[in-house]
């Protein structure tokens, strides 16, 4: 299974009286999230599953991308890292699977996966994250870092 982590880009701060959830993306978060999508659109299988949590600047950082998505609130800034991991099936699925979310959630998540019992990551705005899982004979799971991608090195 392929499982990719996508930060949502750099967002304006929040405006009195905004949620959280409603704040855009800067005119740098723009550009970040276009950067990126440039080269997720050349990685990212046509077959890949595509899911992002419902706030303004997680899909904002999506949309550059132009492909089809679903929202779900289990990918909130504050979800648990083992509600994420059932609701995409790891590491059964066979599917390659995008998340869109939030620091710290994702940090935990890649933490977890590759065993970091330190201290969850601090994963970079609008910077990608993709692990792949095999299952060895013995139903151990193998998890392998493929590549981190930042829209500062491309």
């Amino acid at each position: 299974m392929d499982l990719i982590f996508w930060r949502h880009a750099e967002a304006i701060e929040p405006i009195d009286g905004q949620s959280d959830s409603d704040r855009p993306l800067s005119a740098r978060g723009e550009r970040q999230a276009a950067r990126m999508a440039r080269w997720m659109e050349r990685q990212l299988p046509e077959s890949a599953k595509i899911i992002c949590c419902p706030t303004v600047r997680a899909e904002q950082t999506l949309l550059p991308l132009g492909r089809k998505y679903k929202c779900r609130d289990e990918l909130s800034p504050n979800a648990l890292p083992n509600e994420v991991l059932k609701l995409v099936h790891w590491p059964h699925n066979k599917q390659t699977i995008l998340i869109v979310s939030h620091q710290p959630l994702i940090g935990q998540l890649i933490s977890q996966l590759l065993h970091i019992q330190t201290h969850p990551l601090n994963i970079k705005k609008c910077s990608v994250w993709w692990l792949r899982s095999k299952i060895l004979n013995d139903e151990t799971t193998q998890v392998n870092l493929i590549t981190v991608q930042t829209p500062d090195m491309l």
